[in-house]
């Protein structure tokens, strides 16, 4: 039996996952490692978790437990034909998940071993979903490991047939054929010497990539209209893959190769992987040209050019950036963004042709792109570009965080210009006094603004539900609109463009509702 164990400050903790290789002999034949073998460790820095293989548990409780799982997966809790994937369990002793599988041996009754491959949570939530996860993992390693006992069987038949020595021993008492072909170790049935390491690496890798691939976040209160949305495009990608994976059915051995592949790569995306922490290098180096804040993005382009820039952005304008540096402009979208709902926000970061606005309200080109001449002169949209910097035109070097973005020159231009003494949008305005303000910090900055878009949010969502849901005239639109504070005209058109970032989740909620049977009977 072959074991990893998680030795880690969480052992005691509600949830482990042990791996263990077992087989359904005693004896010299069941052992993984020769006496004395100290077992096999691997450190895992980021986490500081070691991963064991050893014979047995040290620890008595944990020790109980795998033993238990051993005996049932190998014993009565076995799927039907006795080689496939089963789930058992209780809350003492844990929940398992347990594949059980043969072995060829020329020297067995039957020609063949029994072996069963068990993963041990205390978690069952987990556990289960982690089911696709583990089985497919733990079908490759159990190929793995037929197919090589498979050459050395098909070697040993070619030189020395067993089936017609046992037909002409038919007769020969069963104690002494049992005694004369003693059970073979894993290692001699697959001639494999390192199958031992190989394991090792391979259950460790299976408990960190286990471990890793889901996690639970803990949410206060009602979700926001961000997470909800943030949540629907991620199940919208996920959908998206599934109906790729099954048009692409007939390459299953293609795409679970692919697979195994990108798992192993997305386990080394951590900065102990060498090739990644020269890409993090390269990215950082080019990283220098770039946009930290609104507060930095203020700085550099100018009070009334921010303004002018932040009014397009909040009335759901295009907002177009034609550079030579695209992660300039990544960075300048990047810190745009955090203005507006996460609905409401369509980038394409860097494009060899223009785009329309029905398609993106971020849009970056460069330097040769062409850009229309209705959209040169339309009030919906404005243009950044970015030019090198005159030796005239340089930021002054009082200004905080924008010594790399000084030999660039920002000229901001649209067919409709916002005045001076144009009042803006409420919103507008509270975010320019908390960018001015220097008392606050960039994160206090980033948590006003988060306020703030949720406050308006949640003006947005009694506004759709007066007009959209409830259908109400005009007059009492107004009124609405009074009573929020949001009669302006500029406050009217943001209300509108950021109804359209509201998720699916609350329209259909509010549509469902209404329609609903005790929505529309009569109170008394």
């Amino acid at each position: 039996m072959l074991r990893i164990e998680l030795r880690t400050s969480y052992l005691r903790a509600q949830r482990f996952v042990p791996c263990t290789l077992s087989r359904g002999n005693s004896g010299i034949g069941c052992r993984s490692l020769a006496a004395g073998h100290p077992g096999y460790i691997s450190h895992d820095k980021e986490t500081s978790i070691k991963y064991v293989s050893h014979q047995h548990p040290n620890h008595p409780q944990l020790f109980s437990i795998v033993r238990q799982a051993c005996v049932r997966s190998l014993s009565c809790e076995v799927c039907p034909g006795r080689e496939g994937p089963i789930f058992f369990g209780d809350e003492q002793h844990g929940f398992v998940f347990s594949h059980t599988f043969f072995i060829k041996d020329s020297l067995a009754r039957g020609f063949q071993r029994w072996y069963s491959i068990i993963a041990i949570m205390m978690d069952r939530i987990y556990l289960i979903n982690s089911w696709p996860f583990l089985l497919g993992k733990i079908r490759g390693i159990i190929d793995e490991l037929q197919g090589k006992a498979l050459k050395v069987f098909e070697a040993e038949q070619f030189g020395c047939p067993q089936r017609a020595q046992r037909m002409n021993t038919a007769f020969t008492p069963f104690l002494h054929q049992r005694n004369g072909n003693a059970a073979r170790s894993l290692t001699s049935l697959t001639s494999d010497d390192n199958l031992w390491a190989c394991l090792h690496t391979s259950f460790a890798w299976l408990l960190k990539a286990c471990g890793s691939r889901l996690t639970e976040k803990l949410l206060e209160g009602a979700p926001t209209e961000d997470t909800l949305v943030q949540m629907e495009k991620l199940a919208d990608l996920e959908e998206e893959s599934e109906s790729w994976d099954n048009s692409e059915a007939e390459e299953d051995t293609k795409a679970v190769a692919l697979l195994e592949g990108a798992e192993g790569r997305e386990l080394t995306k951590y900065p102990t992987d060498s090739s990644l922490l020269s890409s993090c290098g390269n990215w950082q180096a080019r990283k220098l040209s770039v946009f930290k804040s609104l507060r930095h993005m203020r700085q550099v382009l100018g009070a009334p050019s921010f303004r002018m820039l932040a009014w397009h952005v909040l009335m759901g304008n295009q907002v177009i950036w034609k550079s030579r540096d695209a992660d300039l402009v990544q960075s300048a979208f990047e810190v745009l963004r955090t203005m507006l709902p996460v609905g409401c926000v369509r980038i394409i970061p860097y494009s060899s042709q223009y785009e329309e606005a029905y398609r993106c309200n971020f849009l970056g080109l460069s330097p040769q792109v062409q850009v229309p001449s209705h959209v040169l002169s339309s009030e919906f949209a404005v243009i950044v570009e970015v030019h090198a910097a005159t030796r005239s035109s340089l930021h002054p070097t009082g200004c905080e965080d924008d010594q790399s973005l000084s030999k660039y020159e920002f000229v901001v231009t649209s067919g409709s210009p916002v005045a001076a003494d144009r009042v803006g949008p409420t919103i507008l305005n509270k975010m320019e006094a908390a960018l001015t303000n220097q008392n606050l910090s960039v994160d206090v900055v980033d948590q006003c603004l988060v306020c703030l878009k949720e406050e308006w949010m949640n003006k947005v969502k009694v506004l759709f539900k007066f007009t959209k849901v409830d259908s109400r005239p005009k007059e009492d639109t107004q009124k609405l609109l009074s009573i929020l504070g949001a009669s302006e005209e500029d406050n009217v058109k943001l209300l509108k463009f950021w109804m359209t970032g509201l998720s699916k989740t609350y329209k259909s909620h509010l549509m469902s509702t209404v329609r609903s049977p005790t929505a529309s009977e009569p109170r008394s």
